[in-house]
């Protein structure tokens, strides 16, 4: 599979790039040879390790149902469970979590097509993102998309190391099923917010790749 960088890593990779770089070489001037060559290769596998944390695979979104809904990220199912949603809904809704570890893709997709009815930035905590509080007191964006017969919301949290929301998407936009959302840095957690009538599709633990996997259908 081909990757790509994210545009969101360019400042992250070029800084720690040319941190890692100087500091490979004041360790290799003046310490122990030895030393200097094993700082070197730290450095370098951390600098892949960035660099890592921003690929995108190129993937072809495939044909879906009407009534599917999908993955908006990379990770895993940490949370299957009826809950009150107190921003928008205001009552009662089925949701679905993804987990995202540093080690997952960290964009996040669409998991619906439709027109955007409600964007939200709110600053807050950094919980480790599978905390139940997380979704309320962490930082987080909300979505709502518009579909012809259902709002669904989309909710991106940030954890213990992200410390950034990227949003790419305003009200009344039209957007469709697997187009990039936004990203989080670092791993973190997507909500998913759908009708209690809608049928899952995924278990917990489960693991799922952004605009290929099913969660649900409505």
């Amino acid at each position: 599979m081909r990757y790509y960088i994210h545009k969101e890593g360019t400042m992250s990779i070029v800084f720690f790039g040319t941190m890692f770089l100087l500091l490979s070489i004041a360790f290799l001037v003046l310490t122990p040879l030895w030393l200097g060559i094993a700082t070197a290769t730290v450095c370098l596998i951390l600098w892949f390790c960035i660099i890592s944390f921003f690929r995108i695979p190129r993937r072809t979104i495939p044909a879906f149902m009407p009534d599917d809904i999908v993955s908006p990220a990379d990770g895993k199912i940490c949370n299957i469970n009826t809950v009150f949603e107190k921003e928008f809904f205001k009552d009662e809704r089925l949701l679905i979590s993804v987990f995202m570890s540093p080690a997952n893709v960290h964009v996040n997709r669409f998991s619906v097509g439709g027109t955007v009815k409600y964007v939200r930035y709110h600053p807050g905590r950094y919980l480790v993102a599978f905390h139940e509080k997380s979704s309320e007191l962490n930082e987080r964006n909300t979505v709502v998309v518009s579909t012809e017969q259902h709002d669904i919301l989309i909710r991106q949290i940030a954890g213990a190391v992200a410390r950034r929301i990227a949003c790419y998407v305003q009200p009344n936009m039209s957007v469709q099923r697997g187009d990039e959302l936004g990203f989080i840095r670092f791993g973190s957690r997507v909500d998913v917010y759908l009708p209690l009538t809608a049928t899952v599709k995924v278990q917990l633990g489960q693991k799922v790749k952004g605009g290929i996997d099913v969660l649900a259908q409505l």
